[in-house]
């Protein structure tokens, strides 16, 4: 059954639904099939995060930007599997570490949006692509209305994606788990998805979830959302966060001061985490209970091109994540590691640094750009390198 939320709250970002009808039913297919994820796999999750919250392992979050339902095929998942798997055992081995290992994936199928139509360069005006849990990325009015018999889809593609992971994953030792989350952004998906178990109300549409920087008011319906599960919860940061709402949310969503409950990805940008973090990061150790910090140097800096493609630079990569872990070590926190979008797939999305007009002669995200895996193992490199 679909457990109760406070239907007062608002939900931002959510996709004009042209048919509620159909949506009230896809609401009650949804909460009528099993959950996606075991509250068992939760605690063992939670349990891993609370040692990176007491800074005694390492996380590293990785995966798609927008997670096509083409993905869900067993072969892609496995691909994507290995390539988070290679990565963390590179920060294994060099740190001596245990790495808690989270794949975006198994669910990342919506993208909040700056801007609910986007005009094509033919001068229509479409409804902005939202993942493929809403709507086509195909440039058609009618692909692109948001359809919600797309969410049962989205269930169905998170249920073989996570079948193929528990797979590949027997035999393995525990500390080679891969575990799926992804942003908790649609209402009518993740409302439906909850479960009562012996620990109380949890999520069973993945192990762990995060709010973005734009769904995290105080009043709206993502925090009640968060507020209501006992898995492991997210939330970014970015530079418009105020240090007194950031408290705010860790007393909201960790009251008893859980280790490994709460985790903070911030994502500032390069070229503000130096103003930004710092007093942010020092009300939160004086005032707020343990947390995991996650370096998410991807989402505040990405560019567009002279020719409009969107971007990211190596360089401010780097330079975001050294800053990162410079200014935690310095109050005597733990820099736990990362939160990228990545690919096994040698796209060429990011580039190394801003110069000549860029080439992208393989670039095939359907919303932000993502790094290779020779992309990936560099950023690696570099976490490492700051220890």
């Amino acid at each position: 059954m679909v457990l109760p939320l406070d239907a007062a709250a608002p939900a931002a970002q959510q996709p004009d639904w042209p048919d509620t009808e159909l949506l009230d039913q896809v609401r009650r297919t949804l909460a009528e099939r099993p959950g996606l994820v075991a509250e068992d796999e939760i605690e063992q999750l939670s349990a891993a995060l609370a040692d990176a919250a007491r800074g005694r392992a390492l996380v590293l979050q990785g995966g798609d930007c927008a997670e096509p339902f083409a993905d869900a095929a067993p072969a892609t998942v496995r691909r994507k599997v290995d390539h988070l798997r290679g990565l963390a055992s590179v920060l294994r081995s060099g740190t001596a570490l245990p790495v808690v290992t989270i794949g975006r994936i198994a669910g990342q199928y919506a993208k909040p949006r700056s801007a609910r139509f986007e005009t094509l360069p033919d001068g229509r005006n479409l409804p902005s692509y939202r993942g493929d849990a809403v709507n086509d990325v195909t440039a058609d009015r009618v692909l692109r209305t948001p359809d919600p018999t797309r969410l049962v889809t989205a269930y169905d593609s998170a249920r073989r994606v996570l079948d193929t992971i528990r797979a590949t994953g027997l035999g393995r030792p525990a500390d080679e788990r891969v575990y799926a989350a992804h942003e908790l952004l649609l209402m009518p998906y993740e409302e439906p998805l909850r479960r009562t178990g012996r620990g109380g109300h949890y999520s069973a549409s993945a192990h762990f979830g995060w709010i973005g920087d734009r769904t995290r008011q105080p009043d709206g319906a993502h925090l009640a959302l968060a507020e209501s599960v006992h898995n492991p919860i997210g939330v970014k940061i970015g530079p418009g966060a105020a240090p007194g709402d950031v408290v705010e949310l860790a007393r909201r969503l960790n009251p008893d001061r859980v280790p490994g409950r709460l985790t903070f990805i911030v994502r500032m940008g390069a070229d503000r985490i130096d103003r930004f973090l710092p007093p942010l990061l020092d009300e939160v150790a004086e005032r707020a209970g343990p947390v995991v910090w996650l370096s998410d140097p991807m989402h505040g800096n990405t560019v567009r091109t002279g020719s409009g493609v969107k971007t990211r630079y190596l360089s401010t990569i780097v330079a975001e994540v050294t800053s990162f872990a410079r200014l935690l070590r310095a109050r005597g926190l733990w820099p736990a590691g990362l939160h990228l979008e990545l690919t096994p797939d040698p796209v060429t999305e990011c580039v190394d640094a801003p110069g000549p007009q860029p080439d992208f002669p393989d670039y095939r995200s359907a919303c932000d750009p993502r790094l290779n895996p020779a992309q990936a193992a560099r950023i690696i490199d570099a976490f490492l390198a700051l220890r």
